[in-house]
């Protein structure tokens, strides 16, 4: 503490004036005080400068939790819009195509909108904040229109259905029997001959004596030997210019001649290895208006989403292996 006068105007001199230690005392814990508390004001206000308030440190963890969600969100919208695809694909190539409607294009599919800018709503946000309200809600504008074009295609195959039952009778829509598909239909080469070929149906796995079964309605067309490394072959002429084919068979089932009518789900065979071939399987093909199509487009009715997805990958890892 710095000394301190005060001036006796009676004696015409300065005086020193004396501090007791209580006085002292007090006054330097006043100063460290106030300078303390300038410190920690100081401290403070570059604290909230650098990091915000305390509102402000809420505001940007919510804002990166939102952020995160939405990009949670957008995997989820992704997957979505992949499953949405396969599934118009699937509505287009194979339904539609079985059954002999014409494909949605994809830009009736897309359905795309016009009109007032419904998102305007959005923009009072940062343009971040505006950009993924936007983005987002525009993805799933295009999912829900998708979805109920999905949805009016679904109810027109079941009202063709419908009113086409005696040609779905006969339409070969089933598995022959329960195997896993060995070989798919395309170019292959082949494995007892060596040579690089067209495979014109599906080989299933089946040991000798496993019965097979029509899987539409029709007329056995021809039951013998057949030349060209068939073996013991069946065909089956369902109508509506459908022909199925039941390879390297061991024998028919009871009844089984040219001539003979049959329904969906008879028992008309057993597997076996008659032919040439490497092992006992089933090979099984339909031939629509004289040409030979892949069946595993017919089976939708007698197979899962995922066993397709399935099958059609081991097809395509059969077909690159061939190349």
């Amino acid at each position: 503490m710095k000394n301190l006068y005060y001036y006796d105007a009676q004696h015409c001199r300065f005086i020193n004036v004396e501090y007791s230690r209580k006085d002292k005392a007090l006054h330097t814990i006043t100063t460290w005080l106030l300078v303390s508390i300038v410190m920690a004001g100081l401290f403070v206000s570059s604290l909230v400068y650098l990091t915000g308030s305390p509102a402000e440190i809420a505001l940007k963890a919510e804002n990166r939790e939102l952020l995160r969600q939405h990009q949670s969100h957008q995997a989820s919208i992704s997957q979505l819009t992949e499953r949405l695809q396969y599934l118009t694909e699937r509505d287009n190539e194979v339904y539609r195509t079985v059954l002999g409607m014409n494909p949605i294009s994809e830009a009736e599919r897309q359905a795309g909108v016009g009109g007032a800018d419904i998102y305007a709503r959005f923009d009072g946000y940062s343009e971040t904040t505006t950009a993924l309200l936007r983005e987002t809600s525009l993805e799933l504008e295009s999912i829900e229109q998708r979805l109920n074009i999905q949805q009016f295609s679904f109810d027109e195959i079941r009202e063709f259905y419908n009113n086409n039952a005696e040609k779905m009778r006969h339409l070969p829509i089933l598995k022959p029997l329960d195997g896993v598909i060995l070989s798919g239909f395309g170019m292959r080469t082949h494995p007892v001959l060596g040579v690089r070929r067209m495979h014109d149906g599906l080989d299933f796995r089946a040991g000798v004596g496993t019965p097979v079964y029509a899987p539409g309605d029709g007329v056995v067309k021809y039951a013998a030997n057949r030349a060209g490394g068939y073996g013991l072959t069946i065909d089956i002429d369902h109508g509506h210019g459908y022909v199925t084919r039941y390879a390297h068979l061991s024998g028919f089932a009871d009844g089984i001649r040219v001539g003979k009518r049959i329904k969906r789900g008879d028992k008309i065979a057993y597997s076996g290895r008659s032919g040439v071939v490497s092992g006992p399987h089933l090979h099984y093909e339909i031939h629509r208006n004289g040409r030979a199509v892949d069946p595993l487009n017919y089976l939708f009715a007698d197979l899962t989403p995922k066993e397709y997805q399935l099958f059609t990958r081991i097809h395509r890892e059969q077909l690159q292996a061939a190349n």
